[in-house]
């Protein structure tokens, strides 16, 4: 997977060329301080993954993100958290606040959905929570248990996520980010940037709509038809 780094201060390119070569499953295309000169290379060259700043002379990067003609998957890169909302509104694939670690860049980078693309397996996290079954989720007073087994999609609400069981809804303060961090990725797939799904609710696909069990219709996002295709229709 190739990618470009959109990024005005030195010290945060070397620590991301650093990144970027440790890992050694990205192709890095390009580094770039001035974003009129990123958006130029973007038009005229085929581009996976850019890892953008926000704060950036002449525009921002949500202004950039917004300005761009072809659009390759976005991590954002900044030290500055209250652009997550917006940001996520704009289907970016993460948000990494600075400083961030090696692992968090990892992690990043394992969420874009590009088709053939894995990181390498002694990155591939096997953390205790990833495999956790159950979680409570504060409401009021109360924590109310939920078995992930019993989720039929989440529907990210906002900064909150709905958690939509067989009988019950339940509203989690937790972002959909948070969420992905829980779930299992073998059994849960985001498929939009509002939508995680239990895949063993999922009767049928067609075309951009799931159907579940149910009968329920869930969309299916533009930047997630690839991948979710590739993981679970061939």
């Amino acid at each position: 997977m190739n990618c470009i780094i959109v990024e005005d201060q030195p010290p945060a390119q070397r620590i991301l060329k650093k990144y970027i070569e440790d890992l050694g499953s990205l192709e890095l295309k390009g580094t770039f301080s001035d974003p009129i000169l990123a958006m130029s290379f973007l038009n005229t060259n085929d581009i996976d993954l850019v890892f953008l700043d926000i704060h950036l002379p002449r525009l921002t990067g949500l202004e950039f993100l917004k300005s761009l003609n072809k659009k390759p998957y976005i991590i954002l890169t900044t030290a500055y958290s209250e652009y997550a909302l917006e940001s996520y509104e704009l289907d970016v694939v993460d948000y990494l606040l600075k400083p961030f670690s090696f692992l968090r860049f990892v992690k990043a980078v394992g969420k874009v959905p590009v088709a053939g693309f894995s990181l390498p397996k002694e990155y591939v996290s096997n953390r205790p929570e990833q495999q956790r079954k159950e979680h409570f989720v504060k409401l009021g007073y109360d924590h109310i248990r939920i078995p992930f087994q019993d989720i039929i999609y989440l529907r990210a609400d906002g900064d909150y996520c709905d958690i939509i069981l067989p009988e019950k809804k339940y509203l989690s303060s937790e972002p959909m980010r948070k969420w992905l961090d829980l779930l299992d990725e073998q059994q849960f797939v985001r498929i939009h940037k509002s939508f995680i799904v239990n895949i063993s609710q999922v009767e049928k696909v067609s075309g951009n709509m799931i159907t579940l069990l149910d009968g329920e219709k869930l969309p299916i996002g533009r930047a997630f038809k690839e991948a979710f295709a590739e993981r679970f229709l061939k």
